[in-house]
């Protein structure tokens, strides 16, 4: 069966580009995988801390040698990891705060990175053979010919971020310009369903 991994970030519910962008994601992909099965991880109904000492000690702490509390330090990073090891495809959605990924997202990456689980002890990616995609709502533009394209640290940081455990089939589908909505000049729907030839294609590559 295959299983895809939703990964939100956004706060805003309903507002959001992101999660908007992912619902008709989601609905592509079901309709490409009908026998799949979907796991989500809302980020912002996660209680999920950012890393503390007593996680440190533990992850530089061999397995065998964990205290209980060592086990608790590390237990939710435990399960994330497990989701992006089932899933044969993760999608990760997020809007774009100060040029890069918000707060929680960075948190999510600091608990899956992880030595002798998602990463070699010889620094080699340990999640091969499994797609990403990644969702951006972003009030600039960083598409080709942008005069801001080098501030594109979002989608430079995940891709970077996916390489390093090994998952260097990601596609990008940027949704520029979600100021436009916000500021009345665009419809949710519209700004949003002009994004679907390229969220189609992500959701159902490879689909059977």
């Amino acid at each position: 069966m295959t299983q895809l991994l939703v990964v939100e970030t956004s706060p805003r519910g309903d507002a959001s580009i992101s999660r908007n962008m992912t619902r008709r994601f989601v609905a592509q992909w079901q309709a490409a995988h009908p026998g799949g099965r979907i796991v989500n991880r809302d980020l912002v109904e996660t209680n999920l801390a950012f890393v503390t000492a007593p996680w440190l000690q533990a992850y530089f702490t061999p397995p065998e040698q964990h205290s209980s509390a060592m086990k608790e330090a590390l237990a939710l990073s435990d399960e994330l990891i497990a989701e992006v090891l089932a899933a044969d495809q993760i999608v990760i959605a997020t809007p774009v705060y100060n040029y890069n990924v918000p707060a929680l997202l960075k948190a999510w990456v600091d608990h899956i990175v992880r030595k002798g689980m998602t990463l070699g002890f010889d620094g080699k990616g340990l999640v091969t053979g499994k797609k990403a995609t990644v969702l951006l709502a972003s009030g600039g533009i960083y598409t080709e010919g942008s005069p801001i394209r080098d501030r594109d640290i979002a989608t430079q940081y995940l891709k970077l971020i996916l390489g390093v455990i090994g998952i260097t089939d990601v596609t990008i589908v940027a949704g520029g310009g979600a100021k436009a909505v916000d500021l009345g000049e665009a419809t949710m729907d519209g700004f949003v369903g002009n994004l679907d030839p390229d969220l189609k294609q992500a959701a159902t590559a490879g689909g059977s």
